[in-house]
């Protein structure tokens, strides 16, 4: 399979493929953390690839699938790296003697629609028509059996989320991001994502502002000026609140660059490398270049390249080192 002549150096590399078989080609220990997003279950048909993973016959098999992928990426790490999954969940959809889709709580139109999923014709173990299918944590426990240190679960608020059609239960409008590490002590640096200190703070039983002079004057009259300048920020908080943006180049909606961006400056150092084994249209690619990284990526189709090619252009692929 030709790839593309931008990609052909093994730092800042594509290997198009089934990530199962193409990960093995990237040297061991030398990516600082992997940040991705996985195919949802059974969501969309990329293209009539057999065994694509997403496209199993039981929410187990897929699970299996990406613990495969993973134990892959675990050999790419670093002994101090990190893995940030992003992954929605499905609602199970059976329909007797025929085909049922498992319901994404993302945007549905025709395209998104698999040609082929797993079919539904019999029940599954342990499912019921509308239930949540619970893959995210599905997938969280089994990558923790399988030896990864589960370390947060972050909450991806989104506050554009798609409608649904339902009214026995909440519009969706969150996904997970889990947070794993190789081995119990990791590089994180919590002050490369600290956040703004916003709201109230509290003297007392009372609440103050902090953007208020008086109250300020008040309450932090014993401290100097450095020491008030330490609350203006905190460690960030496990809610995310990034808006969803489509891509003019694909109909999905894709990975969000400021979803990506914090989990990319807390796991990494300026020149370290980004991996990612489900690169998509591109976006954790642009993400790591903007950082002064470099990465790693995987995808299964290679004309997901073009489109990677557009959103990382040649002026932007050159670090100054």
């Amino acid at each position: 399979m030709k790839i593309p002549e931008v990609f052909t150096n093994m730092q800042d590399s594509i290997l198009f493929g089934d990530c199962r078989q193409t990960l093995s080609e990237f040297p061991e220990k030398s990516a600082r953390c992997c940040v991705t997003s996985p195919p949802y279950y059974g969501l969309r048909d990329y293209g009539g690839e057999e065994h694509q993973i997403g496209q199993e016959e039981t929410p187990e098999e897929y699970i299996q699938s990406l613990v495969e992928v993973f134990r892959e990426v675990r050999n790419v790490l670093t002994d101090d790296g990190t893995l940030w999954v992003n992954i929605g969940d499905s609602y199970y959809n059976y329909r007797p003697g025929g085909t049922a889709y498992p319901k994404q709580t993302v945007a549905k139109t025709k395209q998104d629609l698999p040609d082929s999923s797993p079919k539904r014709g019999t029940r599954l173990p342990n499912l019921k028509e509308k239930d949540l299918i619970g893959i995210p944590w599905m997938l969280a426990f089994a990558l923790r059996a399988d030896g990864w240190y589960l370390r947060q679960d972050i909450i991806w608020h989104k506050p554009n989320p798609m409608p649904e059609s339902v009214k026995d239960r909440c519009t969706k409008s969150h996904e997970y991001i889990f947070l794993l590490s190789k081995n119990k002590n990791y590089y994180y640096n919590n002050e490369a994502i600290k956040e703004d200190a916003v709201g109230e703070r509290w003297a007392g039983n009372k609440p103050i502002n902090i953007n208020n002079s008086k109250d300020n004057e008040n309450t932090f009259s014993g401290l100097t000026r450095e020491r008030q300048m330490v609350y203006d920020k905190r460690n960030k908080r496990s809610v995310w609140k990034v808006t969803t943006k489509p891509y003019k180049g694909a109909h999905f909606a894709v990975f969000p660059s400021e979803l990506i961006e914090p989990c990319i400056l807390a796991a990494s150092e300026e020149y370290d490398t980004i991996l990612d084994p489900f690169m998509g249209s591109g976006t954790t690619a642009y993400t790591a270049r903007r950082n002064n990284r470099h990465y790693y990526g995987c995808e299964l189709h290679e004309d997901y390249g073009h489109l990677i090619q557009q959103r990382v252009p040649p002026s932007v692929l050159e670090l100054s080192l």
